[in-house]
């Protein structure tokens, strides 16, 4: 297991039986909650992790153990998981995967934009990708990597942090309020503490991105990238998209890359959104 994986996703939180403040706090009744339980123990694992107990279940998702043994006993019986016997633990299985490729097949801005981004991560020698938010994060629908640059490894799949990455604080600094404020009241009580330090920064990106027309990251997410991403002008299929461009990050050359990708990134979103109908 590696639970620091720079790409790890945060652990499944979901809105179970949330309350409806319109309707004196009750539960929603039309809430599956097993449904949202079976999802989240699929949604435990993390890039590079192969092999997950029941231990690892419950820590997780805070199921108990006889929930969490009901679950995967039924993911198993439907090929979602595979129970290693030998080792007493769990394996996605292949049909996890079924339902992504229809959605990612659907997305036509993928095919327009993979040769943009290919260009881009070749001439700056980093990493640039095309995200949308999952839950509280970002994750990452399409990808392209300089083969210069073995460093950066984000791939389709891969879901980052909202508050303290560029592509995530592009996604919050664009989207309508109605999508933004509860993300955020859900960032809040995950992480208080996180969510505090994050509010300056968060103020900042909204500035940046009205003003320079993109947001930063300057290693506060990892030590050794920075990031840059500028989010599309309007929603394609009604998903907010944004394109970031990370970068491993050198002593004093925040301000020379930041000069060097700025232009280029933003110069790619508006190329984008000119074949996809959006100017």
């Amino acid at each position: 297991m590696n639970p620091n994986s720079p790409y790890s996703q945060p652990d499944p939180v979901h809105p179970a039986n949330p309350p409806d403040p319109n309707n004196g706090g009750n539960k929603d009744r039309q809430f599956a909650t097993t449904l949202a339980n079976g999802i989240d123990i699929l949604l435990a694992f993390r890039p590079g992790e192969s092999l997950l107990g029941n231990k690892d279940f419950v820590q997780r998702t805070g199921l108990s153990k006889s929930t969490v043994a009901r679950l995967t006993h039924t993911l198993v019986v439907l090929g979602y998981l595979r129970h290693d016997t030998a080792q007493a633990k769990y394996r996605l299985g292949a049909p996890v995967l079924a339902p992504g490729y229809p959605l990612l097949a659907s997305m036509q801005i993928r095919q327009v934009a993979r040769p943009l981004m290919k260009a881009l991560s070749d001439e700056v020698g980093g990493s640039v990708s095309l995200g949308i938010r999952e839950r509280t994060g970002i994750i990452y629908v399409e990808t392209a990597r300089s083969i210069a640059n073995s460093l950066l490894l984000p791939d389709i799949g891969a879901t980052l942090p909202m508050l303290t990455t560029a592509v995530g604080k592009a996604w919050l600094s664009r989207v309508p309020a109605d999508l933004r404020e509860p993300v955020l009241n859900r960032l809040r009580l995950q992480d208080p503490d996180q969510f505090t330090r994050a509010v300056p920064h968060l103020a900042q990106a909204r500035q940046d991105l009205a003003t320079l027309g993109f947001c930063s990251n300057r290693a506060e997410w990892r030590h050794d990238v920075f990031g840059f991403a500028v989010p599309l002008c309007k929603p394609v299929d009604s998903q907010w998209f944004v394109v970031n461009c990370g970068l491993v990050a050198r002593p004093d050359a925040f301000a020379a890359l930041q000069k060097q990708v700025e232009p280029r990134l933003v110069t790619l979103a508006q190329t984008l959104e000119a074949l996809l109908g959006l100017r």
